[in-house]
């Protein structure tokens, strides 16, 4: 099957409420283009330089779907990065959320943000450690920041080649959700759980996310330098 047929297919056996964002990193332009026109409502850019290429490359159709940061964001790639990207998902820390805010503030933009969580607590990758306690102080300080609105929580789980074995760690992702989205916080409004990629995202569903992160298993295989932006499965 074309990519049309595998994005259609995928869409049509997952649940309705289940968000799909489309990762396309190292993509091309035609590929975003084939999504694009089968329905596709969300893309992932890890970079901010590719997002910038592959943004201006669509055109029109660029405007057509919703933009989600994915990958780890810099300081100094802010204000490139808020020119494009509707949702940021890999808040990892308050001084990143304070910095996006400060630049929001600038264009008078209200920014969705996401807090990536470090589920496997590993030293390779960014997120906020899966203590409840260290989540919810962060989300009540992004609360008080004017320009940020959290509406999420994100995760990646550890690398490995079979899902079964991250399921632990969705379902505890899924607990800290339901946690925080039991405490008032101002300003807080949890809507998606973000979690699961193309070898995983059946286990991720399972377990309680209602956005899921999808590359190859629409797009088909590609190579990639592993880096600290996406599992090794997305490769």
């Amino acid at each position: 099957m074309g990519i049309r047929e595998n994005y259609l297919k995928i869409r049509e056996e997952i649940p309705d409420y289940v968000e799909i964002v489309l990762a396309s990193k190292t993509r091309t332009k035609k590929e975003i283009e084939e999504v694009i026109s089968a329905g596709a409502k969300n893309i992932g850019e890890n970079y901010v330089q590719e997002a910038e290429n592959m943004y201006s490359s669509l055109g029109k159709d660029a405007e057509k779907v919703q933009w989600h940061m994915i990958g780890s964001l810099q300081k100094n790639k802010i204000n490139k990065a808020l020119k494009i990207f509707d949702y940021f998902q890999t808040v990892d820390s308050f001084h990143i959320a304070e910095a996006l805010n400060t630049r929001a503030g600038q264009i008078n933009k209200i920014i969705p943000v996401f807090v990536e969580v470090n589920i496997g607590s590993e030293i390779t990758k960014s997120g906020v450690k899966p203590d409840f306690e260290k989540i919810k102080n962060m989300a009540v300080k992004i609360s008080e920041l004017t320009f940020l609105r959290l509406e999420g929580l994100m995760t990646m789980g550890p690398r490995t080649g079979d899902p079964q074995k991250i399921r632990p760690y969705f379902r505890k992702t899924k607990e800290i959700f339901d946690r925080l989205s039991a405490v008032v916080i101002p300003n807080v409004s949890l809507k998606y759980l973000s979690m699961g990629m193309s070898n995983s995202y059946k286990v991720a569903i399972e377990e309680g996310a209602n956005m899921v992160r999808l590359g190859t298993i629409v797009f088909g295989k590609r190579s990639c330098a592993l880096d600290n932006s996406e599992e090794v499965n997305e490769c």
